[in-house]
């Protein structure tokens, strides 16, 4: 069935001519958009309390009014997990918020996560009919959140229907978004499922990449509950290739293997300098803080507390890694970006949030060297002064040097944030595993299948680094194709 038959089929006729009686569309697009709470950016930029409060019940249900339920929804065609759209915001409408959160778990194992962090504004709101009416999109990220933190003990005892279990065991590598969202499918159409994470806790780039302030761990912590309430099994401390090989997977009677290890190798420059003392990876940051815990006084993991800290990037890790370093008490935050704001990857909400929380950004600069002090430790950084010049291959302007223009700005701490490329270990653990140059695993793009019979792989180890969402999509769609294949074997 097609995606527009099937919301067709599933909606209640009645109900809908309810609300269109209620209110006509003209009125609801003089509605305008909902503006979220926030924590005040003085008292926040020393906090680690979620940015972004959520929406109150009236907030929500006014927001929900804005939706048109439009005959041929173009917002779930930018959504990567199908979530039926209409169907969740007019429940909210109706103030059925348990059967709207119902809705989201249909299609989404993480939708209290990506009501938070996933890109709506490039996705879902992106392809929203109000755009062209009104210029501002139904915030359906802020309703998707609404709903999954407001369902309430109903909707917490997951109500989605789960298939007696056929025996089949499937093995699932890495806790992050795309083996959380493969997990879950997987488990409610009957499978016995492992998923085998190398840290210590579960969650992947969800717990270790993206601070508290805009991701909370109990939000995560969460939905992973409710994933083992519905059967899913985890192993942590457990390195696939280390701890346990491929071929003990198939001893053990694993039918089907699911790699979604990431991305989690830090690029470099590769400029004089970096490896001074107070030169690192965003990821080693921000592991050790949003993980490790050095940012407590309960814990003994070491960081580096700058005064003068440069992030090098502009997207949203590099936000995440300035928004820490003030938190930590930087005096000067500062994000160097070679390419100007309107070529910044990062979400715009992040970007006007580090603004407001005082980080400088000096866009138009790229380190071109770093100077340390007697001890060796970094003291300052050479910038080469840009200009953009003609598109590249990605749309965007390309970065050119302005010879003979440069600066010197002093810093004590410097967090390297220009992107990830996937750990080599998973690759070379599994004999005859074609990997491309990138060290990214090669997969048929319609199924998602390696070249190994029984194993699939999806989100950064095929990607390279990308979004949550788009992660999950590929977890959704292995876990789709590699049932086809299973019920077809058996």
């Amino acid at each position: 069935m097609e995606i527009n038959d099937k919301i067709k089929a599933e909606r209640n006729e009645a109900w809908r001519e309810e609300l269109r009686k209620s209110m006509k569309n003209k009125e609801r697009a003089a509605i305008p958009r909902v503006k979220m709470p926030e924590l005040d950016p003085g008292y926040r930029s020393r906090s680690y309390d979620e940015v972004n409060c959520g929406l109150s019940l009236e907030q929500a249900l006014t927001e929900a009014k804005r939706c048109l339920d439009c005959p041929d929804p173009a917002c779930m065609k930018g959504c990567p997990v199908g979530i039926n759209i209409p169907k969740f915001i007019k429940n909210i409408e109706r103030n059925n918020i348990a059967e709207a959160a119902a809705t989201l778990k249909e299609t989404s194992a993480l939708p209290a996560v990506c009501g938070r962090v996933c890109p709506q504004e490039k996705q879902c709101e992106g392809l929203c009919i109000h755009l062209k009416m009104s210029g501002e999109a139904v915030a359906i990220g802020y309703l998707e959140r609404f709903a999954a933190d407001n369902a309430g003990e109903e909707s917490a005892k997951e109500r989605r229907t789960v298939q007696d279990c056929n025996g089949l065991k499937i093995a699932v590598i890495g806790s992050g978004p795309a083996g959380l969202s493969f997990a879950g499918d997987m488990i409610k159409s009957g499978y016995d499922v492992t998923v085998f994470e190398a840290l210590h806790e579960i969650g992947g780039v969800l717990k270790y990449g993206i601070p508290e302030f805009r991701l909370p761990n109990n939000i995560v912590d969460r939905e992973i509950e409710s994933l083992k309430n519905l059967g899913v099994k985890f192993i942590t401390n457990c390195i696939i290739g280390k701890t346990i090989s491929y071929n003990e997977l198939l001893e053990q009677g694993f039918r089907g293997i699911f790699i979604a290890t990431g991305a989690g190798l830090p690029n470099f420059m590769n400029i004089p300098g970096e490896n001074l003392s107070g030169v690192l990876s965003s990821n080693e940051y921000l592991t050790r803080i949003n993980l490790m815990g050095a940012n407590r006084s309960d814990t003994d993991t070491p960081v580096y507390f700058g005064k003068n800290v440069a992030i090098i990037g502009g997207g949203n890790t590099a936000m995440d890694s300035v928004r820490t370093a003030r938190r930590l008490g930087a005096e000067r935050a500062m994000i160097v970006y070679r390419r100007s704001e309107e070529e910044m990857p990062a979400r715009v909400e992040e970007i006007k949030h580090a603004k407001e929380e005082g980080v400088i950004f000096m866009n138009l600069n790229n380190p071109i060297k770093y100077i340390g002090d007697e001890k060796g430790r970094v003291k300052q950084m050479v910038l080469q002064k840009m200009e953009l010049g003609e598109p590249d291959a990605s749309g965007r302007r390309r970065p050119v040097e302005i010879p003979g223009a440069t600066e010197t700005v002093d810093v004590d701490l410097v967090v390297v944030a220009i992107g990830v490329s996937p750990n080599p270990l998973i690759p070379s653990a599994f004999d005859g595993l074609q990997v491309s140059k990138w060290g990214t695993i090669i997969v048929n793009q319609e199924t998602l299948e390696t070249d190994l019979p029984d194993v699939f792989a999806g989100g950064d180890i095929i990607r390279g680094g990308a979004t949550v969402i788009l992660a999950m999509g590929d977890g959704r769609k292995a876990a789709a194709e590699m049932q086809k294949k299973l019920e077809i074997e058996n």
